[in-house]
């Protein structure tokens, strides 16, 4: 970890003082067209020293959720800290949010070229720089994500079951589900685990999209966060969870034995049992209607939302309690 002062902090060669709020323009590149592209991150510190806290949206572009999620943290000012420090960056691929696409220019998914490197790619050139001057001074990361490709995440958490100081974080956080998952190489959240971050990487919701009910969720569980270190305001309220979260050791996906339009019947994170009905597969003419049944009990934690699948789309993601 760079070493930093008890008065100031260091990031992209500016010196943040204790009590300051600062947000740093990263120029990452410019467009073809010589247009400068700049990141806003936004630093809030307390005059106490605490814990640094980094709260990330928008890896891939077209995940707007987690973007708006970010922004009511910053405009309800959750993220001023009563100690510590925390760092937002709503839009870590600003790329990626101007075209409304998940990847980078040159084509990367920005969330598979991590640690980067200083000469490489567009997408690595980036990332290594988010992890040379942001990571080496923080203790806790946030990472908020949607469901892609028109499938949409029921609220959750995902982490490694083996790690015990995620799980209990994950407890305080308080998603509607807690997902086992190992860490992806060359991920964002396989490199935090390296520098020693304790991250949850918080998925809900789906792309070009954003939904009231996740934004809360995902708002309520940094505060819960927050509140957990000492870090969040008193002035700030924060509501109980409904029900504690569900933990998910195992999951499989149910996939269209039949090509059509698709009648969703399930709502996400629905309990459903073996046998249940879940969606019917119509053709386009009145004469054909399959029904999809559930292949065993559990929860549903992801539901396909387009209109038209193929046989072998994967439409539902079923997944068993722990």
């Amino acid at each position: 970890m760079r070493k930093n002062s008890p008065d100031y902090l260091n990031l992209f060669g500016e010196r943040i003082a204790a009590g300051e709020c600062r947000t740093i323009y990263l120029e990452i590149a410019k467009l073809h067209t010589t247009t400068k592209l700049s990141i806003p991150i936004i630093v809030e510190r307390s005059f106490d020293p605490g814990p640094v806290v980094l709260i990330t949206a928008g890896i891939h572009g077209d995940e707007i959720n987690g973007i708006e999620i970010v922004r009511q943290v910053v405009h309800k000012k959750i993220n001023k800290p009563s100690k510590g420090t925390v760092i937002c960056i709503p839009i870590v691929n600003v790329f990626g949010f101007v075209n409304r696409s998940r990847a980078f220019p040159d084509g990367r998914d920005l969330n598979r070229v991590f640690p980067g490197s200083k000469h490489g790619s567009l997408a690595g050139r980036f990332a290594h720089q988010i992890v040379a001057e942001v990571l080496p001074i923080v203790n806790y990361c946030l990472d908020f994500h949607t469901g892609g490709a028109q499938r949409f995440n029921a609220p959750q958490i995902r982490l490694d079951f083996q790690n015990e100081k995620l799980m209990g974080l994950a407890k305080i956080f308080q998603a509607s589900f807690t997902v086992n998952s190992k860490n992806i190489p060359k991920t964002f959240r396989s490199t935090c685990d390296k520098f020693g971050i304790a991250m949850l990487l918080f998925e809900g919701g789906k792309t070009d999209d954003i939904n009231n009910f996740i934004c809360k969720e995902g708002v309520e569980g940094i505060k819960r966060v927050l509140q957990h270190l000492d870090m969040l305001s008193t002035k700030i309220k924060v509501a109980k969870p409904a029900a504690g979260t569900i933990f998910v050791e195992n999951s499989s996906w149910i996939r269209a034995k039949h090509s059509g339009l698709l009648h969703n019947q399930t709502d996400v994170g629905k309990q459903v049992r073996k046998g249940e009905v879940l969606a019917s597969i119509t053709d386009p003419y009145g004469k054909v209607n399959h029904l999809v049944k559930s292949t065993h009990n559990g929860y549903i934690i992801n539901t396909n939302h387009s209109p038209i699948v193929y046989q072998g789309d994967a439409i539902y993601h079923l997944a068993t309690e722990f």
